[in-house]
């Protein structure tokens, strides 16, 4: 009773609290909801002109699915994660079984283990296209940020480079993914290879597309560095490693976040033109899989995988908007 009694207070201050104004005269709760209520009606604007007007269209692959059907074919998906979950810790459990059996009716003989062979499931696709991309966004970052410092500190160096990433920043994936195919193939020979062709031609085919937004806005965060800050590394007379470390890195973080945060959208983009072009593992390769597949269910796997694509891309987005906070000292960034 007493734990009642107090409870009411406290659940009661709570409530006043979201109904008082702050230091612009606006209750909490208003601003809340004026913060929350127009993405709410936008989306569901959105699933209620999809609803009506999916049951008209009419494709190869039958009739365009609405938003329930888009939803229960998630869940399908899910399941079947779920159900090869189940399959494989079975086949584990059999092999387990299997080498205990072995090794007492074989004493001191190797037990050769079966590696299990079941389908990637849908999650594992996002999980494959995650890996890659975070590999070829790092190494695109690794490339792109040192010769984005030479070319901010460097007059000469930035026009030596400016023509080359004039003339290769606008090529498509789609223009990279066969030469890189054929350069893998030629260079990466191997009996028993570390990673997989498959993941390099993907990873690389990023990292190409995806590096120049960070070099330019890495060039131009160098390059609108204060001058007095550079004269003070004269005068101490620092060395060019002390320098980029202590002063050309600090004052560039911003704009440099700022590239990174565009390369990896270009990334994710390219990412699933590569797979789906190349037919490399990934959520690329589940699409077009699905479209040649063309069962009664691949139009609604197609359209979560397309869901699917834009919320990790969101995702991504708000991840590197925060690093970006961050490396701006809390300044607003758009």
């Amino acid at each position: 009773m007493n734990t009642t009694t107090q409870l009411i207070p406290s659940v009661w201050q709570r409530l006043m609290a979201l109904v008082q104004t702050d230091a612009s005269g606006e209750s909490v709760l208003r601003k809340f909801l004026g913060g929350i209520a127009p993405p709410l009606m936008g989306i569901i604007i959105f699933l209620g002109i999809w609803h009506v007007s999916a049951s008209g269209i009419h494709t190869s692959l039958g009739t365009l699915p609405g938003p329930v059907a888009v939803m229960k074919q998630a869940d399908n998906l899910y399941q079947e994660y779920r159900n090869e979950q189940v399959r494989e810790a079975s086949f584990h459990e059999r092999q387990k079984n299997r080498k205990a059996e072995f090794m007492a009716s074989n004493p001191g003989e190797e037990f050769s283990e079966i590696k299990y062979t079941g389908q990637p499931t849908y999650l594992d696709q996002i999980f494959t296209s995650l890996y890659t991309v975070f590999v070829g966004f790092m190494l695109g970052t690794v490339i792109a940020v040192p010769l984005g410092i030479l070319c901010g500190l460097n007059k000469t160096i930035q026009a030596a480079l400016n023509p080359l990433i004039q003339i290769f920043r606008p090529v498509s994936p789609l223009a990279w993914l066969p030469i890189v195919t054929l350069v893998v193939s030629a260079v990466y020979i191997s009996d028993d290879p570390m990673f997989a062709k498959s993941f390099l031609i993907s990873a690389i085919t990023v990292t190409l597309c995806s590096m120049w937004p960070t070099l330019v806005n890495t060039a131009l965060g160098v390059a609108s560095i204060d001058k007095d800050l550079l004269n003070v590394s004269k005068v101490l007379r620092l060395s060019t490693r002390t320098k980029v470390m202590k002063i050309v890195i600090p004052s560039s973080l911003k704009l440099i976040f700022t590239g990174m945060r565009l390369s990896l959208g270009v990334a994710w983009m390219v990412l699933i033109a590569a797979e789906m072009l190349a037919q490399n593992p990934g959520l690329g390769k589940f699409v077009w899989d699905e479209f040649q597949n063309g069962s009664s269910q691949s139009l609604e796997r197609i359209m979560v995988a397309v869901f699917t694509i834009g919320f990790v891309g969101f995702m991504l987005d708000r991840t590197m908007h925060s690093l970006q906070q961050m490396a701006s000292f809390g300044q607003r960034t758009e």
